[in-house]
């Protein structure tokens, strides 16, 4: 098994992190690519750390073989701030390898150390596998079900 590091990502990581977002983006998800200008400006917004944060998984030979993002926002029903993992993700060829909990420890330690109250995740119905690695890692399901709208502009805005 090969070793990983995780750390935050770095603006030398641009070019591995932008080819593992579209990875995850494009060939996971099946969603269309993003526009270049709008993940260049994503990834730069997350290097400042201002609402969210990147980390990266690095093998032995400097290669990026995954990713987790947090998104930093507020909860008024815990009356403090909370973070949102928005995207975990490892190379199918990682996978199983203890890639991802390390970017997960990376995650849930950071909220820890930054006081945030809650750290919460969203997966899709039907990826099993990544259900079970979140409760192997100690994740409560919640309740509470997802709905999301596309923003538009109509009668009464």
């Amino acid at each position: 098994m090969a070793q990983v590091t995780v750390r935050e990502a770095a603006i030398q990581d641009i070019s591995q992190l932008k080819t593992l977002m579209i990875a995850y983006i494009v060939d996971f998800y099946q969603y269309r690519q993003p526009e270049d200008e709008k993940l260049n400006g994503l990834i730069h917004h997350l290097l400042e750390q201002k609402d969210g944060i990147q980390f990266v998984a690095e093998s032995e030979e400097g290669k990026l073989v995954g990713f987790a993002t947090l998104y930093f926002t507020f909860s008024t029903l815990r009356a403090s701030k909370v973070a949102v993992m928005n995207d975990l993700y490892v190379i199918e060829a990682e996978r199983g390898q203890g890639a991802a909990a390390k970017l997960f420890a990376a995650c849930k330690g950071y909220a820890a150390r930054h006081g945030y109250a809650n750290l919460s995740w969203t997966t899709a119905t039907d990826n099993l596998r990544a259900q079970a690695f979140y409760d192997k890692m100690g994740g409560d399901r919640s309740d509470w079900l997802t709905y999301s709208v596309n923003p538009t502009i109509g009668i009464g805005d």
